[in-house]
């Protein structure tokens, strides 16, 4: 028999729900129906059923929290309230404390005004398309026949060391033996979930820690800070003449670098450097790393000079996870940051990844200018054109030019182009040996879908 494809997904993207805080369907109707529904749906047996609650510090938490508290009360589920913590310490606990479900209140590395829901399964790894799509149906129902009787109502409660229990964690994932003593650290929270426990982990493993973007006021989110503005942390670095800065977003699922000059050190480089100190180690599992189709090519290179295969996926760091549990690999990880440990975490972790790093710097003793970079990566870059209407990659007139670009870079670069799953957006990046080849096969790809979608759209916008 043909496999059944689960129902579509409207609410959930690629990583939960997300959009405009008190606009759906980040409202508090919603949040409350999404606690109901999820809590049918992993209600198992006839135990006392727990899910754990995290969140960011954007305002918009004081309403999503208790919409969501509400909604698995009232299906029945016990409630253990953790506050302010990063998304991966929301996974560890969900698989510590045996619950049963795990939610995370955080639109990661966007700015105050949006919010967003994650949730984990009792295994602790982000659900499945097909458990969110039941989920969906199920809140688009009636659930008030469902929802728990006044006996069976659940209760919520504060897991007050639920910080001290991450900070252990991540703690006992740095190298027995080795300490941080002598090195000045620069960390940038940027005002969110890790703001307490990340510099308190540097600080306990020895390092002299200048901690920044600590200050969260439930707006400033992600404001001229963390991993999406590394320049600050760049800054920062050179201000203080620090040997490493670690610049952290909103939710502290991914991170970005910078080396004691100040550079700026991406989610490939620190892949390459992680990969390639597990391999050394006799630790890297699968031969290889998975990544997605945005890193660099020069990455790819470097591994295969290593003897390592680099494995893409789409955009996403679920798909990065899904190919690394289908495939048996321990180390994934995204340009933008997101790094994948799978020896440790079932999501994605800023703070263990710079451990990794860390603890390569204090092996070897060598400043972070020569450890951290690793490969020199190949020119790249990426444009958009939104577009109404149909999707104008279908045009014969983009088709040619598609095939002009992919000559114009031969065996000598990289041509991506994709349609964005969350916008009316064609996304387009190349590779190739010089960043002015590169510079004209995007642009002038880039000029023609414009033209086409301007001319069958009704308008476009590059």
């Amino acid at each position: 028999m043909p496999k059944a494809h689960p129902p579509t997904r409207r609410l959930f993207g690629t990583d939960g729900i997300r959009g405009t805080a008190n606009t759906a369907p980040m409202t508090a109707e919603i949040a409350l129906k999404l606690g109901q529904a999820a809590g049918l749906r992993f209600t198992r047996g006839a135990h006392r059923h727990l899910v754990v609650i995290g969140k960011d510090t954007r305002l918009s938490g004081y309403m999503i929290e208790p919409a969501l508290v509400a909604g698995f009360i009232g299906a029945g589920m016990d409630v253990a309230l953790v506050g302010p913590l990063p998304t991966p310490a929301i996974a560890l606990l969900t698989r510590s404390l045996r619950a049963d479900l795990g939610v995370m209140i955080s639109a990661s590395h966007n700015s105050f005004e949006d919010n967003g829901i994650k949730l984990f399964g009792p295994d602790g790894y982000k659900l499945s398309d097909a458990d969110e799509a039941e989920i969906e149906a199920m809140m688009e129902g009636d659930l008030a026949a469902r929802l728990a009787r006044p006996a069976r109502l659940g209760r919520a409660t504060r897991l007050d060391d639920a910080g001290g229990r991450y900070i252990e964690f991540a703690k006992s994932t740095f190298p027995r033996g080795l300490r941080l003593d002598g090195l000045k650290i620069v960390i940038d929270c940027a005002h969110g979930a890790a703001y307490k426990v990340a510099p308190t982990v540097l600080w306990e493993l020895g390092a002299e820690v200048i901690r920044v973007g600590v200050s969260p006021d439930g707006f400033n989110i992600n404001r001229d800070c963390g991993s999406t503005v590394p320049q600050f942390i760049a800054g920062e670095v050179r201000r203080h003449g620090a040997d490493l800065g670690i610049a952290l977003d909103g939710d502290a699922d991914r991170l970005i670098l910078c080396d004691n000059f100040g550079n700026i050190i991406d989610g490939d480089q620190i892949l390459a450097l992680i990969a390639c100190s597990f391999a050394r180690a006799g630790r890297l599992v699968g031969g290889g790393v998975v990544a997605t189709v945005m890193s660099n090519l020069g990455l790819e290179r470097h591994l295969a000079s290593k003897g390592l295969t680099l494995h893409r996926t789409a955009v996403g760091d679920r798909y990065v996870m899904e190919r690394m549990r289908a495939d048996g690999f321990n180390v994934g990880g995204e340009q933008s940051g997101h790094m994948i440990l799978s020896d440790y975490a079932t999501t994605g972790d800023g703070l263990l990844a710079a451990l990794q790093v860390l603890a390569v710097l204090v092996e070897t003793g060598k400043p972070a200018s020569e450890v951290c970079r690793v490969f020199i990566s190949l020119p790249q870059k990426l444009r958009s054109v939104r577009f109404g209407g149909p999707s104008p990659l279908d045009h014969p007139a983009v088709k040619v030019a598609i095939v002009e670009a992919e000559r114009t870079l031969a065996d000598g670069g990289r041509l991506l182009i994709r349609k964005s799953g969350t916008e009316p957006v064609i996304r387009v990046m190349a590779e190739g040996e010089t960043a002015d080849e590169v510079a004209l096969v995007v642009d002038g790809l880039c000029d023609v879908i414009a033209q086409v979608a301007a001319g069958e759209n009704g308008g476009s916008q590059a």
